[in-house]
């Protein structure tokens, strides 16, 4: 077994979380860092061009290519799961959109944590202090930072009707998603510097990478913990198939995101005894809600064909088309090719009494049947939908002890039967929209998932055909307080019952925000970077 010798930090993976970490912690000249990433350094054009995760998704070079186990809510379906691959980790591929959630969400965090330390106004400066707003700063944003956030440099007018529509149906218009209460109809702000995407390790990781107590390995599979008792005191890992072993002088950190983490953590004998027992792994420190509470966003995707109007399909089933907007972007870094997978966002409530709003829309200008499949050939949109706050709860695990095995990942999306019903009410708040003056003389007609979907019984099953990921995995590693038997951290992101350990990354959120959550976990990281040198010099 190879030694890689003692580091004051390890950091297992080297996604969104693990970026800042590493960037953070290294600062001090004191400590030494070792940032393990299982994935590549990743220089692929298709990683900077942000239409390019038409080709990184599902794609083994920047995509785990997971999958979830067939779900009885999807109606017996799989589907694909995508997790990013390479130093960057998701911000490699995912949507680019800069979504904090609500404030609520964030109160509700301390309050089931107990911790003060994460409501929203806590947790607001750390926002503001890793943003670089395109508008500068201000009361909401914060200038300087490493996460640039722009507007986007594209427009169509079916998204401008489609937003038009929104506020004919009681939906206000609104300039930013990001003050705490993000109710509303708006183009999405997106990580973009100047027409390409902007990464965690663009933002993060590249700056400091020279830092000489820094050391960063690619090719890296972490694998399970180093427990002596009750301290953790290193990892063991792979490279490039060769076994390797780092002690940590004073943590390991687990970073590998909600899919990654937990199986880390079972491997390691830390989990649900009944799940270890059946693998034939010992169990070294039981910890049942290891891998449970997943929470995802699951949006249901409507699509209407229209008439006399401009969309994607058009011009990207076009030679001439597919030239313009290759010159387009050469030229100005603008136009389709600069398109985040939505566009157009709205947040409203699926019903009147809910005090904020609980549905998600990304819009976009284009259809297709599946991701990867063509575009249709017919102008049309598309408007998904998501339960903000499902109350269905799936679960991670390991199949077997080998790393490199895919996990069982399940969502257990509408086993809920508050989520079936809200799934219906937000496919009919989406036909309200449709149904409105703004965009009539384009004569939508809706092509999934039918008119003849009119009951909520069959909108419910019908949201099980329809229904797919927007890859929002979290919870799976939830803190909590001393007394919830099903939190596996506490409000400081150290593993119960373990000394030298903590999971900084989206796994600890106790209940998914309300919205996309790669900037709530880039606020994650910042904190936990903060609480993990203040253990130190007080220490």
């Amino acid at each position: 077994m190879k030694d890689f010798g003692e580091f004051d930090y390890i950091i297992a993976g080297a996604g969104a979380a693990g970026c800042v970490l590493a960037n953070r912690l290294s600062a001090d000249p004191e400590v030494r860092v070792l940032l393990l990433e299982a994935g590549n350094d990743e220089r692929w054009i298709w990683t900077k061009i942000p239409v390019g995760y038409l080709y990184c998704i599902n794609n083994p070079r920047t995509d785990w290519c997971y999958k979830t186990e067939p779900e009885p809510g999807l109606n017996g379906r799989s589907i694909i799961y995508a997790r990013g691959k390479g130093l960057g980790g998701s911000t490699l591929i995912n949507a680019m959109l800069y979504l904090r959630g609500q404030s609520r969400d964030y109160d509700e965090w301390a309050q089931l944590t107990g911790d003060a330390n994460w409501a929203w106004d806590r947790v607001l400066p750390l926002f503001k202090g890793v943003e670089d707003h395109w508008h500068g700063a201000s009361e909401a944003h914060g200038a300087g930072g490493e996460w640039r956030v722009e507007q986007q440099r594209l427009r169509w007018d079916i998204l401008d009707r489609f937003a038009e529509a929104a506020t004919q149906a009681g939906v206000p218009a609104t300039a930013d998603f990001n003050r705490g209460h993000n109710g509303g109809v708006s183009p999405f702000e997106v990580n973009q510097r100047r027409g390409t995407r902007w990464s965690a390790v663009r933002g993060f990781l590249d700056p400091v990478r020279k830092r000489p107590n820094l050391r960063i390995v690619t090719a890296a599979m972490s694998d399970r913990v180093v427990l002596d008792g009750t301290r953790v005191t290193g990892l063991h890992f792979r490279v490039n198939g060769e076994d390797c072993v780092a002690r940590s002088r004073i943590e390991t950190v687990l970073a590998a995101g909600s899919i990654g983490s937990p199986a880390i953590l079972q491997r390691s004998g830390i989990g649900d005894p009944a799940l270890l027992q059946s693998l034939g792994i010992p169990v070294a420190h039981a910890l049942p809600g290891v891998g449970n509470n997943l929470q995802d966003h699951l949006q249901l995707r409507s699509i209407y064909r229209v008439e006399g109007i401009k969309t994607l399909n058009q011009q990207a089933n076009s030679l001439w088309g597919k030239a313009m907007m290759g010159l387009e972007y050469a030229l100005f870094r603008r136009g389709p090719l600069t398109m985040a997978p939505s566009q157009l966002g709205a947040f409203a409530h699926s019903d009147p009494s809910v005090p904020t709003p609980d549905l998600e829309y990304h819009v976009q200008p284009l259809s297709l049947d599946k991701f990867g499949d063509p575009l249709h050939t017919f102008p049309a949109f598309t408007a998904s939908v998501c339960d903000l706050r499902p109350q269905s709860r799936g679960h991670v695990s390991i199949r077997d002890r080998d790393p490199a095995s895919a996990p069982k990942i399940a969502p257990c999306y509408l086993s809920h039967e508050a989520d079936r019903r809200k799934a219906a009410a937000a496919i009919r708040l989406t036909r309200h929209i449709v149904a409105q003056p703004a965009l009539a003389p384009f004569k939508p007609v809706e092509q999934l998932p039918g008119p003849s979907y009119d009951t909520d019984e069959k909108l419910a099953f019908a949201a099980g055909n329809i229904g797919t990921t927007i890859f929002h995995p979290v919870g799976t590693c939830k803190m909590g307080r001393a007394d919830d038997a099903s939190a596996v951290t506490d409000s400081r992101l150290r593993v119960r019952g373990l000394a030298g350990l903590r999971v900084v990354d989206a796994s600890i959120m106790p209940t998914i925000t309300s919205g996309n959550t790669s900037a709530p976990t880039l606020m994650i990281a910042t904190h936990g970077a903060q609480m993990i040198r203040e253990d130190r010099l007080r220490a």
